[in-house]
């Protein structure tokens, strides 16, 4: 009996058969069934009448676009689509995500992964209106720049490095990592490699990308005044950062 394939797929869920379908990204074959070897939504390729005979199952690691097609049951004659998520499951090469500073050292900084934005939602000013069904960017801010709710929670989160080469895109050599970053600031960054299996590897080279959140030594928020600080609006003390340009 003909099975319905599912929107979403865990690492190891069963997928289809090799009788009715090609194994594509994100998959592999086991005793001729087609298994998900990553996380992520299931996307079918239609088969091209001279190249191919079925049609490609795979994995991606983004959310699909309106124009690609998404797991359809097999007893339909044609795909569906489905219109992009505001967040995609995975980061992938060129994702904006939102990051906690966890560990600042000498040549690098590690930060956990709040919240990985698409295009549209990286340019929204507000992050409030920037919310979907699942995420709600101003409150995870919220309370991911509370001092009080840096716990063991993040290592449930995706992990990432900054590296000192990839702070800023001018005097590179002068760049001294304290400087640029405390543990707890919420860092807009840009994904620019998957590394291995324990990292990715962020950018903050760039105008808009860097520090959007960050506590003074006194505990208050602080606000941009430069592009390499910020103020604390009670004590009136400047403190260094990698600042993002505000919107």
């Amino acid at each position: 009996m003909a099975t319905s394939l599912p929107p979403v797929a865990i690492p190891g869920q069963r997928l289809g058969s090799v009788a009715s379908y090609s194994a594509g990204p994100g998959t592999h074959v086991q005793q001729s069934n087609i298994y998900a070897s990553i996380a992520g939504p299931v996307i079918v390729d239609p088969a091209q009448p001279k190249t191919q005979t079925k049609s490609i199952l795979r994995i991606s690691r983004v959310s699909p676009g309106p124009s690609q097609a998404v797991a359809a049951p097999s007893n339909t004659s044609a795909p569906t689509t489905k219109s992009k998520p505001r967040y995609n499951t995975l980061p992938a090469v060129d994702s904006i995500v939102l990051a906690r500073v966890t560990r600042v050292q000498k040549r690098q900084a590690a930060v956990s992964i709040l919240v990985v934005l698409d295009d549209a939602s990286a340019a929204n000013p507000d992050p409030s209106k920037a919310a979907s069904d699942n995420d709600n960017v101003a409150s995870i801010l919220t309370s991911a720049a509370n001092p009080e709710n840096h716990s063991n929670t993040d290592e449930l989160r995706f992990q990432a490095l900054i590296r000192k080469e990839d702070v800023r895109a001018v005097e590179k050599d002068r760049v001294v990592m304290d400087e640029m970053f405390r543990v707890g600031d919420i860092v807009r960054g840009s994904v620019i490699s998957l590394g291995d299996q324990s990292f990715y590897y962020l950018t903050t080279a760039r105008n808009d990308l860097g520090v959007v959140m960050a506590r003074s030594e006194a505990g208050n928020m602080m606000f941009p005044i430069s592009w390499k600080e910020m103020r604390d609006p009670v004590t009136g003390t400047g403190e260094q950062r990698k600042v993002a340009r505000p919107f």
